[in-house]
């Protein structure tokens, strides 16, 4: 028989060791799942990416470095004066500040409503809007597909730097020289007086204005998404259009089949964005030829929120209008975005 060493006797089949073992058997098991845990594929692969995350953050941090400046920017000018639209529930006094200042709630969204002038503004944008996404958005597309027609590569640099050109030169410059040539002293005003209609000015005609502010914005601007979407087209494969041609397909198939789908993204991400600025139409522009052709015919969000905020010192009525703004182009990014991508062709997020 057995003794342990306090000279207790051991009973038969045990031992020391193997009591020991079995009084310490849960204290071992705990390690054991510890280690089962590190051991963990899923927990091993998310430990690998942070730190791989952190190895490539730590190799490229003078990129990041430079990525800084313009991630403080939009804090500074983009995200922190959205703080600023608690004026739009106020009574707003720059004298009493927003702190000071009188809340009244939804009141200066319930005068909005109600304002002739606001849902007047809100017409003119919503028609302005609807005009350049119908005619100024895919002008820029039929004049790449055409500069991707020509054979001569001279005569695409020299057409698209031509009318690339415009796109540098200010607002006040454009309705200057549009002034110069469809006024009623211009080249344009004596033309219609030789062929019989006299006393015609384009430039102060209120039944006119929308399709003058849609063709002003064709002319300064189509150059610029020109480029975009001929920067697309480059990128499409050339084995697509030589298969099509050893295939008997024409130029005007060959657009239709392989540039248009090749265009789709692009198409797709830049019509989103427009959606979004939906109620944002050229505040320089309208504002500098609203006095040639009255309010009526001229005044949109902007300038309704100009005239009736800094001019007029209504502030809490004018943050409502510019909140209201933020708010519909919000939504119509997202519904848009959901839709492009139900059809198939990606969105923008």
């Amino acid at each position: 028989m057995s003794v342990t060493k306090d000279g207790v006797p051991a009973q038969a089949g045990t031992s020391p060791a193997g009591s020991d073992a079995s009084a310490g058997r849960g204290r071992v098991s705990r390690p054991g799942r510890r280690r089962r845990r590190r051991d963990d594929p899923r927990l091993e692969h998310v430990l690998r990416e942070q730190a791989s995350v952190w190895t490539r953050m730590k190799r490229e941090r003078w990129t990041y470095a430079f990525i800084v400046p313009g991630m403080l920017f939009f804090l500074v000018f983009s995200y922190v004066p959205l703080l600023g639209n608690v004026v739009a529930f106020q009574d707003y006094s720059p004298y009493w500040g927003i702190g000071g200042s009188e809340w009244v709630g939804f009141d200066n969204f319930t005068a909005m409503f109600s304002d002739p002038q606001f849902l007047g503004a809100l017409k003119n944008t919503l028609i302005i809007s609807s005009l350049q996404i119908v005619f100024a958005f895919p002008a820029p597309i039929l004049l790449a597909l055409l500069l991707n027609s020509l054979i001569s590569e001279r005569t695409k640099r020299v057409v698209q730097s031509i009318v690339y050109l415009p796109h540098f030169i200010s607002w006040v410059i454009v309705i200057s020289i549009w002034q110069q040539v469809f006024g009623g002293a211009g080249p344009a005003a004596e033309l219609f007086s030789a062929i019989g209609l006299d006393n015609v000015n384009i430039m102060s005609d209120p039944d006119t204005f929308k399709a003058l502010v849609v063709s002003q914005v064709i002319w300064k601007d189509i150059g610029w998404g020109t480029i975009i979407f001929f920067a697309a087209i480059s990128g499409i494969p050339n084995e697509l259009y030589e298969a099509a041609a050893v295939d008997g397909a024409g130029a005007a198939r060959r657009t239709w089949h392989i540039t248009l789908p090749g265009l789709v993204p692009v198409i797709t991400l830049l019509l989103i964005l427009t959606i979004g600025n939906v109620l944002t139409v050229g505040f320089e522009q309208l504002l500098l030829q609203q006095p040639a052709v009255g309010a009526d015919a001229a005044e949109v969000l902007d300038t309704f929120v100009y005239y009736r905020g800094i001019a007029g010192g209504d502030w809490g009525l004018s943050t409502a209008a510019g909140l209201f703004k933020g708010v519909i182009g919000t939504v119509l990014v997202l519904a848009a975005n959901k839709f492009a991508k139900r059809l198939g062709t990606g969105g923008l997020f």
